[in-house]
């Protein structure tokens, strides 16, 4: 596909291609809406926040919910408060989080990059008796309640659960209702066959049949109405929409008429959904006075489309992501800031005011970049170090500047892919496949480190129907003529490839291998009346 077509395609699904790339234009734009990249990198927000009390914050993310699946940037979208949202505040045109769920969501609880707490392969499976590491310090909302903050969280945990220190309510949250795994039935909580639903500790069963976006909302209520306006709410709302499996009530599919593809359908329903919890969180939180003092962070991940790849590779498509910040203390806007953000940004995006006794965390000062809209120093950051893939050259990436060197294998696809398609084996298949494969990985004292890897990527091979080959490909991703990672510059600037490569090679010194043990049977939940539980390692 040429960059025409990926033009003409963008257009056609009312996508303007300007708008996703106006950061990478800078000053030549001539527009107030477009100023010079900032080049913000690693991001810490640990200083005093501007306004005169700490706000109250909520933290939303939106699983698999790509760039042309909101309506600030495709108006066939209803989603009128994440809108509204984006218009009170601004968008980041240039954030960036971990190309799967668990990475991810390590990066926004510890404020670490996962090659660093070694869950930068994959995500956890349920069987694998691995969490994010309990010896993290600055786990976020531990942080919080130092600060005097509330902690609540209503969604999709998947930072492992084997020992119930890994859960929620054993980390800092004050409560807890949602499930421990990477996706279930939105009506019925079942995964792989077995019911996956806690609130708090307790396995709970009283909603079954109800459409989760729906009861999650209901949470959301509870803990606006009971909450005492005077103290600091933290509310963590990693919400199940828009992830797989696609299922939405009738009166939000029936919104969408003019949809011809089913999926597609069914999909944008989901969205619309999810777009009500939180315009009636924005409601509750109204109603006790404390909208106005609420800052609101929100990130999502997804077929990032006309972006190349999508989830499970470090491609543009399948790593920069929908976001927006909204809240007091910015002196700018209904605008959008180009600065770059990554993953460990959202951890300090929801620190107001922060002693950080790690001095290695990775970050640095943001605020006073983000609420004033200036430039600041920060240009590069890593997309992802991973060994595991590749024996010889891994899954990784990093980008300094303008420039982003991929190191060995991209991810599972390398394509173009509109909203409406399929854009990984992995979107179809049953999950309890991919927890097989990992059940039948050699436990790693069992082999070497080096014959592990090539085990596991020879599998994943054959059941993907992959290539093992390996490469170093170099693109300049804020440029008019490339925005999506077509051409391959390496070979005409070597001296770019062998800075980035010193670069990586600096980050690999912190590198921790992979955490991705075989499952466990002690994990099986027949043991615990057929219920995913923690307990068992």
């Amino acid at each position: 596909m040429n960059n025409l077509s990926v033009k003409r395609s963008a257009l056609r699904h009312k996508v303007s291609l300007s708008i996703l790339l106006s950061q990478c234009l800078g000053a030549s734009l001539k527009s107030t809406m477009y100023p010079r990249p900032l080049h913000l990198g690693l991001l810490l927000l640990a200083v005093s926040f501007a306004v005169s009390k700490q706000p109250h914050i909520v933290f939303i993310v939106i699983d698999d919910l790509g760039w042309n699946d909101i309506g600030f940037n495709n108006p066939d979208i209803i989603s009128p408060n994440v809108d509204r949202l984006a218009r009170e505040g601004l968008i980041l045109r240039q954030s960036y989080v971990q190309p799967l769920c668990s990475p991810s969501r390590s990066s926004f609880m510890t404020g670490y990059f996962p090659y660093r707490t070694g869950l930068q392969h994959l995500v956890i499976l349920p069987a694998q008796p691995v969490c994010a590491p309990l010896n993290v310090s600055t786990f976020l909302p531990r942080e919080m309640k130092k600060l005097g903050y509330a902690t609540h969280m209503v969604g999709k945990w998947h930072l492992g659960f084997c020992n119930w220190n890994c859960t929620p309510t054993f980390r800092g949250f004050d409560s807890f209702l949602g499930y421990y795994n990477a996706q279930e039935d939105y009506y019925d909580r079942v995964f792989q066959g077995y019911y996956d639903f806690h609130d708090n500790t307790t396995r709970s069963t009283k909603q079954n049949g109800t459409y989760s976006t729906f009861v999650f909302q209901e949470r959301v209520r509870e803990i606006v109405s009971r909450h005492n306006p005077a103290q600091p709410l933290f509310l963590y709302l990693p919400l199940q929409s828009v992830h797989a499996p696609l299922e939405v009530p009738k009166e939000y599919y029936n919104m969408y008429p003019n949809i011809d593809n089913e999926d597609r359908r069914v999909f944008s329903g989901m969205v619309t959904a999810m777009d009500d919890v939180i315009g009636n969180l924005t409601s509750y939180l109204t109603a006790r006075g404390m909208y106005n003092d609420t800052l609101f962070v929100l990130t999502a991940d997804g077929n990032n489309y006309p972006l190349r790849g999508g989830k499970f590779t470090v491609w543009e498509g399948g790593t920069r992501a929908v976001a927006l910040i909204k809240g007091p203390g910015l002196k700018v806007t209904g605008a959008e800031y180009d600065g770059i953000t990554s993953p460990v940004t959202f951890y300090h995006l929801n620190i107001v005011v922060l002693n950080i006794s790690d001095g290695d965390i990775d970050g640095m000062n943001i605020w006073d970049a983000i609420s004033n809209y200036t430039p600041s120093p920060r240009t590069e950051f890593i997309y992802n170090l991973d060994d595991m893939f590749i024996p010889l050259e891994g899954h990784a990436a990093i980008r300094q500047g303008d420039y982003k060197l991929i190191v060995g294998f991209p991810g599972l696809y390398s394509g173009w892919y509109f909203p409406n398609e399929t854009v990984s084996k992995v979107d179809t298949m049953n999950t309890s496949d991919l927890s097989g494969l990992t059940m039948a990985i050699p436990q790693q004292d069992s082999l070497s480190w080096p014959e592990l890897r090539r085990k596991f990527v020879c599998t994943m091979s054959e059941f993907f129907g992959l290539p093992l080959g390996s490469a170093d490909d170099l693109y300049n991703v804020c440029t008019v003529e490339d925005p999506t990672e077509h051409v391959d510059l390496a070979s005409a600037l070597p001296d770019v490839v062998q800075q980035l490569q010193a670069r990586m090679a600096e980050y690999k010194k912190k590198y921790v291998p992979p955490n991705f043990p075989s499952g466990d049977p002690n994990s099986n939940p027949e043991k615990y009346d057929n219920t995913w539980t923690p307990g068992w390692c």
